[in-house]
């Protein structure tokens, strides 16, 4: 038997395809009909960070921050005053999400500039995966999983779980993306979000656990031709309730955030006419969305 939460798949493929493809549609018409014209490359690639998780050893670090290692300390957002600070070592040991969302801003701006129209849609896949995982409280602490609390299995259940059993009753119109004049400021301001939840996702599962009847907790799927434990439907259901809906409501940011970074990098790049053909080949998933899979660096969702 395989306990679906142990998964590394940050907000699950699911989730992070359906984050990519809505965004598309928050896009202004100056830019709405580049994108739609290529949504299922976009929707496809939403989850190529995770997969590269298993082929680089630099990739782990990018989904994440452990923001609880430096509470209380006052966290530089250049990244070259980070290194200086703590040591590049110590920074890709506790993740490192906001500054490379910073980096991988700056690639979508020169390929924008450059009229560059396959690396314009990996680096715009790519964004969107990292501004997504930002938005998961669990990525922001080092008790990601709940290994620290006796809550083994949370990380898949908050992120994975969740979005894949309610997604459609989400409403998941956000409203027109915006012009953020500075994304250094976004990253770090999505990271407090998110830390300032992550208690709130572990108490409330942790008091919910305490009075919910062990046999109704769980229940078993059949996945892939595999009998899979998982948790049940009330017991989610009841979960997102108690958290007023936080799973949607961070899907809903993040869906905003991620085409107000596409729209704020082609801004900056001079709004760039984008035509003519591109050929752009299609990579097949190596992993499957509830394949069970151990997190690089010592770190499991």
């Amino acid at each position: 038997m395989l306990l679906l939460p142990a998964k590394v798949n940050s907000w699950g493929f699911f989730a992070h395809r359906l984050i990519n493809r809505n965004a598309v549609f928050c896009l202004p018409s100056a830019l709405i009909s580049f994108y739609k014209e290529h949504i299922s490359y976009l929707e496809t690639h939403a989850t190529d960070p995770d997969n590269r998780r298993y082929l680089d050893k630099e990739e782990a670090p990018r989904h994440y921050i452990d923001y609880d290692h430096y509470e209380g300390d006052s966290v530089p957002h250049a990244w070259n005053k980070a290194v200086s600070k703590y040591g590049e070592d110590t920074l890709k040991a506790h993740g490192i999400v906001p500054w490379h969302i910073q980096r991988m801003y700056y690639r979508l701006v020169k390929a924008f500039s450059e009229k560059n129209i396959s690396y314009v849609l990996r680096t715009s896949a790519d964004i969107g995966h990292y501004i997504a995982d930002a938005h998961v409280p669990l990525h922001t602490t080092s008790n990601y999983n709940g290994q620290k609390t006796n809550q083994r299995g949370i990380h898949g259940f908050w992120e994975s779980r969740i979005p894949e059993l309610f997604s459609s009753e989400y409403d998941l119109f956000t409203g027109r993306a915006t012009y953020i004049d500075n994304v250094t400021d976004l990253s770090w301001q999505i990271i407090h979000e998110s830390f300032t939840m992550k208690d709130s996702v572990l108490l409330m599962e942790a008091s919910l656990n305490e009075r919910y009847p062990a046999a109704l907790k769980y229940t078993y799927e059949q996945r892939n031709s595999a009998e899979i434990k998982t948790y049940s439907v009330s017991y989610s259901r009841e979960y997102s309730d108690q958290l007023n809906q936080m799973v949607e409501r961070r899907m809903r940011m993040a869906i905003l955030r991620v085409a107000s970074v596409w729209y704020s990098a082609w801004l900056d790049a001079g709004q760039p006419i984008l035509e003519g053909n591109v050929e752009i080949i299609e990579v097949a998933d190596t992993l499957k969305p509830h394949d069970q899979v151990i997190r690089l660096s010592g770190h499991e969702d």
